[in-house]
């Protein structure tokens, strides 16, 4: 399904953005870490050729372009540990939210909070594990359910626990689908590296201090599972990217509780991916004509 191994979409030196391949120093699995990239020529989920041009990294962007992006599902509470600290029951079934793609930001951007979202508290962090849809699938089975994912990616589902929980009407998109808080990169992992997406450290750290350490073993719907069961009677396309949600360690979930502040700096990490590291920064209110 894919030719590439580290799908990057970046800027480069030359003023151009491109999709690449990622050249990685040898034991070096951090696509952050990457300085250079194999161009690729083609349509990302059809017929796409890595060539041999090379060209230098100026910027990692979002690993892709929003006009290839089908949807933004999310998954909650799907960490047995995170369940456990939410005092919420473990869910007999996935539970499903959307973000809206403005959402989505690069693996540097900024995380802007909106005037409306400073008010109060629960400004909150969430590193999940990103499985991106390849091609199109319905009703598959758990057994083949992977063979339909395009790669892997780490993200931080940013939420506003006020407006997620209290203000919102329990409404969580409401709380989770501000401008530029979904992150993710720092770019795709192929399926055919990561083979077992349920054996991979996670890990948040706040300011340079790890607040959420774990593993995607304790997702209680596996990535294959999550697959075969939202793709029953609703086809899954190829741009999906679906945020498979958080171990614990949240700020909601600490004692006593830890919200993001303007200028914090967050970094989420996944074990042969990489890292996306964001800084939040507080916007003012525009100006009304």
């Amino acid at each position: 399904m894919a030719s590439f191994s580290r799908l990057v979409r970046f800027l480069a030196k030359d003023g151009r953005t491109y999709y690449g391949d990622a050249i990685l120093p040898h034991g070096v699995t951090d696509i952050a870490k990457a300085k250079q990239a194999k161009i690729i020529r083609g349509q990302i989920f059809g017929k796409h050729d890595v060539t041999d041009q090379v060209e230098d990294i100026r910027l990692l962007l979002a690993p892709l372009a929003l006009d290839d992006v089908k949807t933004v599902r999310c998954l909650g509470l799907n960490y047995e540990q995170h369940a456990k600290e939410s005092n919420l029951p473990i869910p007999k079934f996935p539970v499903l939210f959307y973000k809206p793609i403005t959402s989505l930001a690069g693996p540097t951007d900024p995380i802007p909070v909106h005037p409306l979202a400073q008010q109060g508290t629960g400004l909150d962090y969430e590193c999940e594990l990103v499985a991106i849809i390849g091609k199109p699938c319905s009703d598959v089975p758990e057994s083949s359910a992977l063979d339909y994912v395009l790669g892997y990616a780490i993200g931080n589902d940013v939420s506003h626990r006020d407006w997620q929980l209290k203000h919102g009407g329990g409404q969580w998109s409401l709380g989770k689908g501000f401008d530029g808080w979904a992150p993710y990169g720092p770019g795709i992992v192929s399926s055919k590296i990561i083979k077992d997406p349920q054996s991979l450290q996670i890990t948040t750290k706040l300011n340079g201090k790890t607040v959420q350490e774990s593993s995607t073993k304790d997702m209680i719907f596996g990535v294959a599972k999550t697959i075969a069961f939202l793709s029953q009677g609703t086809t899954l396309l190829p741009g999906d990217l679906i945020f498979t949600g958080t171990p614990q360690g949240v700020g909601m979930g600490r004692t006593p509780q830890l919200w993001l502040k303007d200028g914090d700096i967050v970094e989420v990490g996944l074990e042969g991916v990489g890292s996306c590291v964001n800084r939040v920064e507080f916007t003012k209110a525009r100006s009304k004509l």
